[in-house]
């Protein structure tokens, strides 16, 4: 795949009042989506599609409201000159996004793109990419996240893609295959036939690789997928039912738990040596492990207090202590990429919901609430979350809410699914 990045980011020494007006504190109480024009890029193909995706990805983080700007006079054919800022400000926006592509005699395809403050009439920001013909869309996300930075003072999300599990079927029977798909839902492939019932994926942090569960009549097993290769193996033997597969940061163990007798427990394979250790012993059900970022320590449920609670251990199964305290039951952990809060399902009073705490139990907040929310999975940048929720009659959806709860919408994937995992971003 060939994608590069060959020119220098500009960013404008811009007076203070400008810089204020065009970026979005994201932390505030309230944040008003900022207008911004993304007008088709001038030159040769694909630059309308670019420009779509573009404007699609900005829209749906909540952040932005990308405008109809089909009647504007200013048509901007060179990406060199600078626009007619009155047009552009007689729009509303306050930022504008335009851009040019250029087909080598090769086929490839340069992509520069310029980020403009409308009303201080600075530039902000100036890149070039280039692509293969048929990597255009990964221009176009790269760009989206080059702008969210840039507006946000935050990394973006948009050059990655979502593994899931595709549903089809009565709701007693259900077909359940891997699916994988850009994190704007383009280019779905589903990678099993349906023949056994898919859970769990999850990518390791370290490369395209994914880990996942298998649940056949002969009984369960975990797998690993390279999905540059298509290479694919089995993680071992073990005695019981395997499942809740997840890599550690460093993608060199896997951990997971095996249920044996009525009781579960949570066991660390070393990728390398294929060696399994247990890491914990307690009678109750310990499932659902995640490490933290640095891999030092693990989160996992229990119902060893009663019912299904949050506890952090040392990577080794030492330490343990538990976290939560609320009513109700916590399951699903996961930790923040960046190692801030631990992301999980709850299910109280009825209902279920996606929450968020600190990683010592501290600062609780339920995002959402509904008759089904499950299994939640964050964006590489630590700001948005994607689960699956599914209402008493229907079928799963994928939907994302990032962390202050505020920003609740459905994903863009259009089919049933369910237990989404989010790639890093890509190289």
């Amino acid at each position: 795949m060939t994608l590069a990045l060959t020119g220098g980011a500009f960013a404008a020494a811009l007076p203070g009042v400008a810089a204020a007006q065009i970026e979005i504190d994201i932390d505030k109480g309230a944040v008003k989506p900022m207008p911004v024009a993304i007008p088709a890029f001038a030159g040769a193909q694909r630059g309308a599609d670019i420009a779509q995706v573009i404007s699609g990805n900005l829209e749906r983080s909540g952040l932005f409201q990308p405008l109809n700007v089909a009647g504007v006079p200013d048509k901007l054919t060179d990406v060199n000159v600078q626009p007619r800022f009155t047009d552009w400000q007689g729009t509303g926006a306050q930022a504008l996004i335009n851009g040019q592509v250029t087909v080598g005699a090769d086929g490839s395809l340069r992509v520069d793109f310029r980020l403009w403050d409308t009303f201080s009439q600075q530039q902000l920001l100036g890149l070039q990419f280039t692509s293969t013909a048929e990597n255009w869309r990964r221009v176009a996300h790269k760009i989206s996240d080059a702008v969210y930075e840039r507006l946000t003072g935050e990394k973006g999300y948009f050059d990655t893609r979502v593994a899931f599990v595709a549903e089809s079927g009565p709701k007693l029977n259900r077909v359940k295959r891997l699916g994988i798909m850009d994190q704007d839902g383009a280019n779905p492939q589903f990678i099993t036939d349906g023949s056994s019932i898919v859970m769990t994926p999850r990518f390791s942090a370290t490369s395209q690789e994914l880990t996942y569960m298998a649940l056949r009549p002969t009984g369960s097993s975990i797998y690993l997928l390279n999905l540059q290769t298509n290479r694919q193996e089995t993680v071992g033997r073990f005695p019981g039912m395997v499942f809740a597969p997840r890599f550690s940061p460093d993608g060199k163990k896997v951990a997971f738990s095996v249920e044996k007798g009525g009781n579960s427990d949570i066991y660390v394979l070393d990728l390398r040596t294929r060696q399994s250790t247990r890491i914990t012993t307690d009678p109750a059900i310990d499932t659902s492990p995640s490490f933290s970022p640095d891999g030092s320590k693990i989160v996992f449920n229990s119902d060893r207090g009663g019912q299904a609670q949050l506890y952090v251990m040392n990577a080794d199964g030492s330490g343990v202590r538990r976290i939560s305290y609320g009513g109700g039951r916590y399951t699903t952990p996961v930790w923040s990429p960046r190692g801030d809060y631990i992301a999980f399902t709850k299910q109280t009073g009825g209902q279920f919901h996606i929450g968020v705490m600190r990683t010592d139990g501290g600062d609780e907040r339920l995002l959402t609430t509904s008759y089904l929310d499950e299994g939640p999975t964050w964006a590489p940048n630590g700001r948005v979350l994607m689960f699956f929720r599914e209402s008493s009659a229907g079928n799963p959806r994928l939907w994302t809410v990032d962390i202050t709860g505020r920003i609740l919408r459905p994903a863009a994937y259009p089919g049933a699914a369910s237990d989404p995992a989010w790639s890093p971003l890509l190289d």
